[in-house]
């Protein structure tokens, strides 16, 4: 089990360096965005995009992880359609093929007539990866691997990803919006329960090497399997009252229920996977959305990482309807194994009723106290 969850930081890993590639040329990076039509689109964005590196990343963590556990063949899932449409209007599959000389010119087929970026690419996705992390290698479990599956989110935070904006300063560590807030999100969830039990957080746009002034990332893991309790990281002391990270997006009425219990501390960012690791790395005490509009690729791998330091992420509305009707049990938590059977589309999957992540269980129960005001939630 300990070679799975480095596996899931070796494709993280490669991911990210997929993720920076693509940016590093600008001109290429506009051609490679497909908007997202029909079933498949998010119903919260007026425009939603995907890129050739979502596709593609997500594509090559399908490969290398059911190759090298074939018990995860099948049950590997993600956000993205595996199609893209070229400039000549063909739709393409994109997988990754035995050699790098096959992807490449699979690849060819979308970028055409750019022969060296898809060369560059298709190296990148054929390249080993090499893990140089004592802690990580160190990691003993027992898990089978086929009780599990993954949800993969290859670029968490697509349309900042597509800006690129490096420009948005912090506000107590959060970045409002901008590329930093664009991440790689693997986790695993048991197949039965649908329990998230391994975490990988990897964010290719963390800094700029000083000299080369090329991107560096940094990954983040955790484990939560029955009594097993891992992280790369340690929890934070808990502050006396929350700082709340929301979407731009969230209605008045929650911002007025936290404004009293946060005092000064209600902050704004993009992406539900961000907004989740500032939860994590202690930036903000917990992440609310009463919305519907996250899914299951979005928050397994946090979550998994959130229960790791002791946390969660809670179902918002069936925490709520609980509360109300005197029921003072663990608050539901988000499963990752049932799709919603009447929707379509991406909707199957999406986080109905909206969420609460936390990592202190006082500050869980202050968030839902105050949210419990709300008309309507």
């Amino acid at each position: 089990m300990a070679g799975l969850l480095q596996a899931l930081v070796g494709a993280a890993e490669k991911a990210a360096h997929i993720a920076r590639l693509c940016r590093q040329e600008e001109p290429l990076f506009q051609l490679l965005v497909a908007e997202k039509t029909g079933a498949d689109r998010n119903r919260r964005f007026l425009q939603d995009f995907k890129t050739l590196a979502d596709v593609l990343i997500q594509e090559v963590i399908k490969h290398d992880l059911g190759k090298e556990f074939p018990a995860l063949q099948g049950h590997i899932h993600g956000e993205e359609s595996n199609e893209f449409r070229n400039a000549q209007g063909e739709t393409v599959s994109v997988r990754v093929c035995t050699t790098p000389g096959e992807t490449a010119a699979l690849l060819l087929s979308v970028l055409e007539p750019e022969r060296a970026a898809a060369e560059l690419l298709a190296a990148a996705v054929h390249r080993d990866v090499a893990l140089v992390d004592a802690e990580l290698a160190g990691v003993a479990l027992s898990i089978p691997p086929q009780d599990l599956a993954i949800w993969i989110d290859p670029i968490d935070s697509t349309n900042e990803y597509i800006g690129g904006r490096e420009d948005v300063a912090p506000i107590d560590g959060i970045a409002p919006a901008g590329l930093c807030s664009a991440l790689v999100l693997i986790g695993a969830y048991d197949r039965h329960t649908g329990c998230p039990v391994l975490g990988v957080i990897n964010e290719p746009f963390f800094r700029r090497d000083p000299l080369t002034r090329r991107w560096q990332g940094r990954y983040h893991w955790g484990v939560a399997y029955g009594d097993t309790r891992l992280c790369s990281l340690s929890p934070t002391p808990p502050r006396p009252s929350p700082c709340v990270v929301l979407s731009r997006a969230e209605g008045g009425p929650v911002r007025a229920a936290l404004g009293p219990l946060c005092r000064d501390r209600l902050r704004f960012a993009a992406g539900a996977g961000y907004k989740m690791l500032c939860v994590i790395l202690g930036l903000a005490d917990a992440y609310v959305l009463s919305e519907g509009s996250t899914f299951a690729w979005d928050a397994c791998a946090p979550h998994a990482i959130l229960r790791a330091l002791g946390g969660g992420t809670v179902a918002l509305a069936a925490a709520l309807r609980a509360r109300r009707v005197g029921d003072t049990g663990p608050p539901p938590e988000l499963v990752y194994n049932r799709p919603a059977e009447e929707a379509t589309g991406v909707e199957r999957w999406a986080n109905r009723g909206g969420l609460v992540a936390y990592v202190h269980p006082q500050h869980l129960e202050s968030v839902l106290a105050a949210l419990a005001t709300v008309p309507g939630l």
